[in-house]
């Protein structure tokens, strides 16, 4: 696939496709299968259960209520990740500590002193369970607060459950290089692609199995899913996973838009449509618009915009910005992070004076060999290495699918 991207590069004319139609199905996730029965390794305990807004039933019940109604087991702790219980907290700020207004049970954050839980939040705790809707992207920190809550799991000897839930991107498509583990950080935990096309149940299974964590994990699969089903094909309920993810269309572009935090473009935060558009006051967007279209790059196109970040932005708050807006019009040929590092690419080559780069892109990038290639001119060769990478880790993964 990678080879028919790059072999769009000199096209003059665009790939473009219409999207693939929306197929709504019944998609159950694990929570569901949960309040239906509970398994014997919860039956009993004192259960702590790591979850956001996204943890809901197709009812849109929370997974938390579910649980705090549950006379088989008792639910005595919970644990945030990035952005609290409720989702509302800023990508990076520090998230507190608290209590929960309906159940009463006290909320420990895993992203403010500590990304993992303690041996004191867990001293009441006889099995965790997690309940997060992930996005399918490395740098997504929901992945990183997984496994260290693996590894205090097994730390401790207690049981840990997943309830699974849908990848929305997808299960089949997978890109970006294998993490350096020189680069590791809470937005690259271990050594896998950036887009590998598991779900969260499945992950915790490859994290398990390859990195040896060794924790006592159950995985409550998701019902109805297949892999080539979309975040919009499985009928559930659509809840924004993180504040500057509000659409699906967002969520597709994420694993390639994501790579724009590492530069000194806005990748679309504090905008009507963050992730699925960039700018700067000094872009020259209708070039960038026509070199990027003239590759002809399968499943998007791109049109010129202007937007102004909101003034709480980090970016440009307040500044009128020549944007460049992505279209999806193939999401199954659409390869984002392929678009959006060439992107980067013609930014950089038309704006040598003005673009630059910001200190994250290596730990996105989980290696500095990117940032080096766009600087050589040997971006190419490197997208090529990583099909070859992506190649390995689709064998890889293999024994760890449920799906």
């Amino acid at each position: 696939m990678r080879q028919l991207l790059l072999a769009c590069l000199v096209a003059t004319n665009a790939c473009a496709q219409s999207p693939r139609a929306t197929q709504p199905a019944v998609v159950s996730p694990g929570v569901e299968t949960l309040a239906a029965a509970t398994p014997a390794v919860l039956r009993g305990k004192r259960v702590g259960l790591i979850t956001n807004q996204s943890g809901i039933d197709r009812a849109g019940r929370s997974t938390i209520d579910i649980m705090a109604s549950s006379s088989d087991y008792r639910l005595v702790a919970l644990f945030s990740p990035e952005h609290g219980i409720r989702g509302t907290a800023r990508e990076g700020d520090k998230v507190g500590s608290s209590r929960d207004e309906k159940t009463g049970v006290p909320v420990y954050s895993l992203y403010g002193e500590t990304t993992k839980p303690t041996p004191a939040m867990l001293d009441s705790v006889d099995a965790l369970v997690f309940d997060i809707q992930d996005v399918g992207v490395r740098q997504y920190t929901y992945e990183s607060t997984l496994a260290r809550c693996m590894q205090a799991a097994a730390e401790k000897g207690i049981p840990f459950v997943v309830l699974d839930r849908p990848n929305p991107v997808g299960g089949e498509i997978i890109e970006g290089g294998i993490l350096d583990t020189a680069f590791r950080s809470f937005v690259g935990f271990y050594p896998m692609p950036s887009r590998h096309g598991l779900t969260i149940g499945e992950l915790a299974r490859y994290f398990n199995g390859v990195f040896g964590i060794g924790a006592n994990l159950t995985v409550i699969p998701v019902t109805g899913w297949r892999r080539d089903m979309w975040g919009d094909q499985t009928g559930l309920p659509f809840v924004a996973p993180s504040p500057n993810l509000p659409r699906i269309e967002a969520i597709l572009d994420y694993p390639g838009t994501v790579y724009l935090e590492g530069t000194n473009l806005s990748e679309g935060r504090s905008t009507e449509l963050p992730f699925e558009q960039t700018g700067a006051p000094w872009l020259n967007a209708d070039s960038i618009v026509k070199l990027m279209n003239a590759r002809g790059l399968p499943g998007v196109r791109f049109e010129s915009v202007r937007i102004t970040p909101r003034a709480d932005a980090r970016k440009f708050a307040g500044v009128p910005l020549n944007g460049v807006r992505y279209v999806i019009t193939d999401r199954a040929r659409y390869r984002p992070l392929t678009a959006t590092l060439l992107l980067i690419d013609e930014v950089r080559r038309l704006h040598p004076a003005q673009f630059a780069w910001s200190g994250s892109m290596d730990r996105l990038a989980g290696t500095d060999r990117l940032r080096k290639a766009i600087e050589g001119g040997t971006l190419p060769a490197l997208l090529l290495e990583w099909d070859a990478q992506d190649a390995a880790f689709r064998n890889a993964r293999a024994p760890y699918l449920l799906y």
